[in-house]
């Protein structure tokens, strides 16, 4: 069995390969060829474990996901995770990889797959909400698929805005309403269980992504839901948490599209330049299967430890 360490999966996973990777993974799970049962989680009173197996485009894959909010009081990440997978004809264990650098990455890589497919072409501002891990994905990732002549940045608290603006070369926000006031593509990246994005703020033309799940409620103004084009991963999203989001709840599931309609064809994405479209993403397993895939199949060529279980 393989064994790759955070370092491994750091070097080995490449974005650009990932958001090819995520586009085939999100049709596959809309036309019915992926299986992915809903998330489940044990609680705890600080944090939860959740369980997300999945199977698709030939990779046999499951992710145990740790979620602290608490964790950034004792300096560590918020998600740890870790990443088995299986041979798919005879369910052999192959690899055992950190997934804590890949859970950062791909749910950056998926909203970038999203923004790519619904945000205007001449989109330019991008304007993120939060200031931690997948702050750091969504920019990185973003830049691949818009050319941003400004990426602004906001948090909750001033100087966390203010550090990453100057590490990725952005201009820092005094507070969220500023930041998303005037840009094209707003990425919501917070653990905040309250929102953080008023309806009343959203422009036309503008395109939202929204990437936070607390246990304690939305992130998003369940208002926003209904502003305009709602896509989502799965239409699982409208299960109850920690399956689906608190935005959704009571939601009919044949409002949204799934994002792999779109990317098929199937269903029709932006239809005007001043439509608002949204995508609500609570992460889907089938995302961890693209980016493990691709982890493992370079990991072949050389890296990590074969271990005998």
């Amino acid at each position: 069995m393989l064994v790759l360490s955070r370092a491994d999966v750091r070097r080995l996973l490449d974005l650009d390969r990932l958001l090819d990777a995520l586009e085939r993974a999100f049709v596959e799970l809309s036309a019915g060829r992926a299986s992915v049962p809903s998330r489940i989680a044990a609680h705890t009173e600080r944090g939860l474990l959740a369980a997300m197996p999945g199977y698709a485009d030939g990779i046999l894959e499951t992710k145990l996901v740790s979620v602290f909010p608490g964790n950034h009081e004792v300096g560590l990440p918020t998600h740890q995770a870790t990443i088995a997978l299986f041979d798919d004809e005879t369910g052999k264990p192959l690899a055992l990889m950190d997934g804590t650098e890949i859970t950062a990455v791909r749910t950056g890589a998926s909203s970038a797959v999203a923004s790519r497919a619904l945000a205007r072409e001449d989109a330019r501002v991008l304007a993120v909400l939060g200031a931690g891990v997948q702050a750091r994905s969504h920019i990185d990732a973003m830049r691949r698929v818009r050319e941003l002549a400004e990426v602004r940045v906001a948090s909750r608290t001033l100087e966390h805005a203010q550090a990453l603006a100057e590490e990725i070369g952005g201009t820092p926000y005094a507070s969220f309403e500023e930041a998303v006031d005037g840009a094209d593509i707003v990425c919501a990246c917070t653990d905040a269980g309250e929102p953080i994005v008023s309806a009343a703020w959203l422009a036309p033309g503008m395109h939202v992504t929204s990437v936070g799940a607390s246990r304690e409620g939305p992130e998003l103004d369940p208002a926003v839901m209904s502003s305009g084009l709602l896509v989502v991963e799965s239409r699982v999203a409208f299960e109850p948490y920690p399956a689906g989001a608190h935005e959704l709840q009571g939601l009919d599931p044949g409002s949204a599209a799934e994002l792999g309609e779109i990317l098929a064809g199937t269903r029709e994405g932006r239809t005007s330049a001043e439509q608002i479209t949204v995508y609500k993403s609570m992460g889907h397993a089938v995302e961890d299967a693209a980016a493990a895939g691709l982890v493992y199949r370079r990991a072949l060529e050389g890296g990590g430890v074969e271990v005998e279980l």
